[in-house]
């Protein structure tokens, strides 16, 4: 079954290797909002909607930014057709930035470029009958600059007192670099123009646009320390999955008919809703799965508690089988270097002869488990012929980089490694 993995790695890690021979400006790049030099892409000006939608404040706006120029476009526009099964009300907003290209699916006129519309409510699962309301034309969905144009427009056409957005696409955890084992992470891959959307230029589009309530990614394994961290001071709350997702990604009938019916809910209670949502859809079609909501207020104290595990590890002189055994036997995912950090550390503080290394241990599951994750959801997958079997009812809501050789280009760069000692102690295990 297709996922929102990045399943176009491969062919940007083919352009990269083939058209970016020479060396990469990083932060010339990320100037530029590009994540592998490709050239620009034009994000054109918002057109400004009608008066008659600017005049009342919702209680909610649902920001969606869909980037099915990909693989995904045939989900995207079933996604947003559940939307329409909920639709727009007074009290609450559903905006969508829909993005498509040729080649993958023909329905609805098979349209390409990039609209932006109203959801509008509608029973016709085989059609899109939401208020059109602009025709960007070629827009670069990879560009983080159209993400934070989206999000002002948004913001000014449909004002209300909270906000919630959504990226629907490919996405891969954090950014890598161009070089290395799995190039291209990020977000929001765009086939057209070849680009993504990196953790940093993340991070710049949600301050571009301004702090949301509620920041969920429909994608791959985006719930990980490194991009929790990126994005902390621009989201109350964060709703993601350590694990791939399936191409059907959220069921926005289940998520949003709650929110519409009690549109007053909290940004707590609506990032638990949308876990559940997605928790209870699966678990109703027997589907493995994670999913789990984050506070990023907490991602400092979790910076310093991962500090203290890290340093208590790091002097110990006889733990190295522990130590190696619990990287080994964490929980991991598709990316096999991403593992759950709670799971990580109660393998080793169970193995461990330092009593330094269990009471850091023990204090860092304990954060997770009571501070940084506020609500989480599991379902064990079984083994099959491609895969082994998964304890993801293991799994606690947040993951972290474990690579057994390089960290990759890139990895340095974000806020995680530069403020953290994580990196420090990845490379540390690896010389073991």
């Amino acid at each position: 079954m297709l996922n929102r993995i990045a399943a176009v790695i491969m062919p940007f890690l083919f352009l990269a290797q083939a058209g970016l021979a020479g060396t990469v400006d990083f932060e010339s790049a990320l100037a530029r909002g590009t994540a592998d030099g490709l050239a620009d892409i034009a994000v054109p000006a918002a057109p400004e909607p009608e008066s008659a939608e600017t005049k009342a404040l919702a209680e909610w706006t649902i920001m969606v930014f869909s980037n099915a120029k990909n693989d995904l476009e045939k989900y995207l526009i079933d996604d947003m057709n559940e939307m329409e099964l909920v639709g727009s009300t007074a009290k609450v907003n559903i905006v969508v930035e829909l993005g498509r290209m040729s080649d993958y699916d023909t329905s609805n006129g098979d349209w390409t470029g990039v609209r932006r519309y109203l959801v509008t409510k509608d029973s016709d699962m085989n059609r899109l009958a939401s208020k059109k309301l602009a025709d960007l034309g070629m827009v670069d969905m990879g560009d983080y600059r159209s993400l934070a144009d989206f999000g002002k427009w948004a913001k000014q056409a449909y004002p209300a007192k909270r906000y919630m957005l959504i990226i629907e696409n490919h996405g891969s955890g954090w950014e890598k670099g161009l070089r290395g084992p799995m190039t291209n992470k990020g977000i929001s891959y765009d086939e057209e123009s070849g680009n993504h959307i990196n953790t940093p230029q993340l991070a710049l589009a949600l301050k571009e646009m301004g702090k949301v309530d509620v920041f969920g990614t429909d994608a791959c394994l985006m719930q990980m320390a490194e991009v929790v961290y990126e994005i902390k001071d621009y989201a109350e709350y964060i709703v993601g999955s350590e694990e791939t997702e399936p191409g059907d990604g959220y069921t926005y009938n289940d998520f949003l008919g709650p929110v519409v019916r009690n549109p007053s809910m909290g940004s707590l209670e609506l990032g638990k809703q949308a876990v559940n949502a997605y928790a209870d859809h699966y678990d109703g079609i027997r589907q493995a799965y994670t999913q789990s909501l984050v506070v990023p207020a907490k991602a400092e104290k979790l910076l310093t508690l991962t500090n203290a595990f890290a340093a208590a590890v790091m002097a110990t002189k006889n733990d190295q089988q522990a130590i190696l055994y619990a990287r080994r036997y964490a929980v991991n995912f598709a990316m096999d270097e991403n593992r759950d950090l709670y799971d990580f550390t109660r393998l080793l503080v169970e193995k461990t002869g330092s009593a330094e290394v269990k009471r850091t241990g023990r204090e860092l599951m304990s954060f997770l488990t009571d501070e940084l994750v506020a609500h989480n959801r599991g379902r064990d997958k079984a083994a099959n012929s491609y895969s082994d079997a998964k304890k993801y009812t293991n799994a606690k809501g947040i993951a972290a980089y474990f690579p057994e050789s390089s960290l990759g280009n890139g990895y340095k760069e974000l806020a995680w490694a530069k403020a953290s000692q994580w990196d420090e102690f990845v490379m540390w295990i690896n010389r073991l």
